[in-house]
């Protein structure tokens, strides 16, 4: 008890608290694109089902990665060495993860251009997928951002409760923007290549980490950003090109 009072009334400890919080809120947008891309391709009566149990077991999954901090933190000593670089668990699961984030938005950004017609329609595209496989992605990427995030995490406080914190208030925010955000995605069929693009970059940093080529994650949110605020700009002039045409329409008929 004498610890977690000591701990509440030091400011340091606040301060890790909410840049850690922040950190794993921006580190969770990545997931939670994936998440609303891949759950968009379920029937509409699974999907809020879905992403309340793959982001659930994920936060159960996060907690338990935390217990077993001194073997994630382990996981970053060299294992091997190739191409000059020595290659840690950390580094293959990243790569890994890269990889599978690559795939998986080529995949995707293939299906979007082509439009399916050799393989029956979007239909027969969202009927290939189901809750279980949806909600095992979801695992198996979060794995590979937990696990970055933690050895992160590390780095930046010694306090575990702070980390079991700042992991439940990031995977919360998770859980209520999941919806909203899948339903803007839907909405707005044009922001799904921007986001599909977002996640190959995100997949082709992971692997640069794993070769140990540190990319600086700043760049890359900022660009993001960018591209998201000049699709917005976008979204705007295309509205109101079809209003100007609507009130053109109206004026006509009248």
């Amino acid at each position: 008890m004498d610890y977690f009072l000591a701990l509440a009334s030091d400011p340091a400890a606040w301060a890790a608290l909410a840049t850690l919080v922040v950190m794993e809120v921006v580190l969770g947008i990545d997931n939670l694109i994936f998440i609303s891309i891949l759950t968009n391709k379920l029937p509409p009566e699974h999907r809020a089902r879905t992403q309340k149990i793959g982001i659930g077991l994920a936060l159960i999954m996060r907690l338990g990665l935390l217990g077993t901090i001194a073997l994630i933190v382990r996981l970053t000593t060299p294992i091997f060495e190739a191409f000059g670089h020595g290659f840690s668990w950390r580094d293959l699961i990243l790569i890994a993860g890269g990889v599978f984030l690559v795939w998986k938005a080529t995949k995707e950004i293939h299906h979007h251009v082509a439009h399916d017609d050799d393989v029956g329609g979007s239909d027969a595209k969202s009927a290939g997928l189901s809750p279980m496989s949806a909600i095992g992605q979801i695992l198996v990427l979060d794995l590979v951002f937990s696990i970055d995030s933690i050895v992160t995490a590390v780095g930046m406080t010694e306090h575990i409760p702070i980390m079991f914190i700042a992991v439940i208030a990031a995977v919360t925010v998770m859980l209520f923007a999941a919806g909203p955000l899948s339903r803007f995605i839907e909405r707005n069929p044009t922001i799904v290549m921007l986001a599909l693009g977002f996640l190959l970059v995100i997949g082709m940093t992971l692997i640069a980490e794993g070769f140990g080529s540190h990319v600086p994650k700043g760049y890359i949110y900022a660009a993001m950003a960018f591209s998201a605020l000049v699709e917005g700009l976008n979204m705007l002039s295309r509205r109101a090109k079809t209003k100007r045409a609507r009130l053109e329409s109206a004026s006509r008929d009248a």
